[in-house]
């Protein structure tokens, strides 16, 4: 199963905002076994998507120096649900980022309707700690997350 759950970034500010897509096919894997009759994206899944794109927005306003990890989600509310076919559009606005960590305001759209909205907290890993745990590599921001960044600066 592929775990990046945005195709690409349509709109990027620094330290601002960021804007994703997600095309919802019915060749995704996880409509295999979740409803197969009734082709619907867990809204937990929703939400990865949603962290992925804060998180992003989070780690390129500091240069990807830190490893930012998701600390909470809170005041998470669905309106709908997310079906096969659907376009889901992924918002995100930065609240504040500090030394200690970050948060985001996401919303996400359903074919452009408002289908979702939640407030996302991510910390920032201490260096040395995580150094001394992880070593040098960056295992939040590596590969594919970071080259769909790149895509949209081109």
């Amino acid at each position: 199963m592929r775990w990046i759950w945005i195709d690409r970034f349509t709109e990027f500010r620094r330290g601002e905002f960021a804007r994703t897509v997600k095309q919802l096919s019915l060749a995704e894997d996880v409509f295999a076994a979740h409803f197969p009759d009734y082709p619907v994206m867990p809204a937990t899944l929703l939400l990865e998507g949603l962290a992925q794109t804060g998180g992003i927005l989070v780690g390129e306003a500091r240069d990807f120096q830190e490893k930012v990890i998701l600390a909470k989600i809170s005041k998470v509310k669905f309106r709908g649900e997310a079906l096969a076919g659907d376009e889901i559009t992924f918002e995100t606005t930065m609240l504040y980022i500090r030394p200690e960590g970050a948060a985001v305001q996401g919303v996400v759209l359903a074919n452009g309707q408002p289908l979702g909205e939640a407030e996302i907290t991510f910390a920032h890993l201490d260096q040395s700690r995580s150094q001394a745990v992880f070593g040098d590599r960056n295992f939040v921001f590596s590969g594919e997350l970071k080259n769909l960044l790149e895509s949209i600066k081109k």
